[in-house]
């Protein structure tokens, strides 16, 4: 990606190191069979359940005052600069529809960190917390995009962040809450149906983004978008599922098939505009 004129942002914070850390020492294993089948019955994740009873049990999370990134961290300065130019599309986009677009921050951790979602973990990879409007992200999973699912590439690490991002364009729209009220009316598969939904439209504001990096500032170079096409292929519900259980189960589907998130990716990207971006009037996926 040709990004050397690209500002970097202002909205990084660097936790690696720094004295962030989850405790959870009131916890044994009745505590993480308690969150195991809570986290099963109300499809949330174990550690946001974990992190509850950890603060429950008296035990807490004890942050240190985060900071920059060192100004020789390469990896940490191209996440900036991705994060920055997700901060122009934005902006912009927000302007045109009379709004005005609230930065989200982007967190850099390692192993685990305390959000307002619960205990974040690099094993679950980057996610979105929309009690803090925060992006997390362990950089290792970088090295597992190229390694485990062989999308390497710097746009395909450009997709994830576009896609965690999208995350906070709709949380700012206030879809994301009502998506949330919906699924808490409907069945578990409904729930999931809606989650399908959601990430899709994520994905497809990540082309969005995508569109408007490389009007703007040609940041693209040939057979980028590939690889963000390789990277959305890579982490589809469908082959995640056929790795780990040799069989992929559709109802349970949370994020979407390989080909799903490529179509709605490539949609945003082609079109350039979030209007085309309605998965939830979409008659099919």
């Amino acid at each position: 990606m040709r990004m050397d004129d690209q500002r970097e942002s202002d909205n990084v914070e660097d936790r690696r190191g720094s004295g962030f850390a989850a405790r959870r020492g009131g916890i044994g294993i009745g505590g993480i069979v308690v969150a195991l089948a809570v986290s099963y019955f109300l499809g949330v994740s174990p550690s946001t359940v974990l992190s509850f009873l950890d603060q429950s049990s008296g035990t807490s999370s004890a942050p240190q005052i985060a900071q920059k990134p060192p100004a020789d961290d390469r990896m940490a300065q191209f996440v900036s600069k991705v994060l920055s130019s997700t901060e122009d599309t934005w902006r912009e986009v927000f302007r045109k529809s009379g709004k005005q677009y609230q930065d989200p921050k982007l967190v850099l951790f390692t192993g685990s960190t305390p959000t307002a979602c619960g205990t974040g973990e690099a094993a679950t990879g980057p996610f979105y917390c929309p009690g803090d409007q925060k992006v997390y992200i362990d950089l290792a999973f970088f090295r597992e995009l190229k390694d485990r699912f062989k999308a390497p590439g710097e746009f395909a690490q450009a997709y994830v962040i576009a896609h965690e991002v999208g995350h906070h364009v709709q949380e700012q729209l206030g879809i994301s809450a009502r998506v949330q009220a919906a699924r808490q009316r409907g069945s578990k598969i409904e729930a999931n149906a809606m989650l399908v939904r959601l990430e899709l439209q994520a994905d497809c504001f990540a082309g969005v983004w995508g569109k408007s990096a490389d009007t703007m500032k040609k940041m693209l170079e040939p057979g980028e978008i590939e690889q963000a096409l390789a990277a959305a292929s890579a982490i589809g519900d469908d082959r995640l599922q056929q790795q780990s259980r040799g069989v992929a189960v559709p109802e349970t589907f949370t994020h979407g098939s390989s080909a799903q998130r490529v179509r709605w990716f490539k949609r945003g990207f082609d079109s350039g505009s979030p209007q085309q971006c309605d998965t939830f009037k979409a008659a099919q996926l």
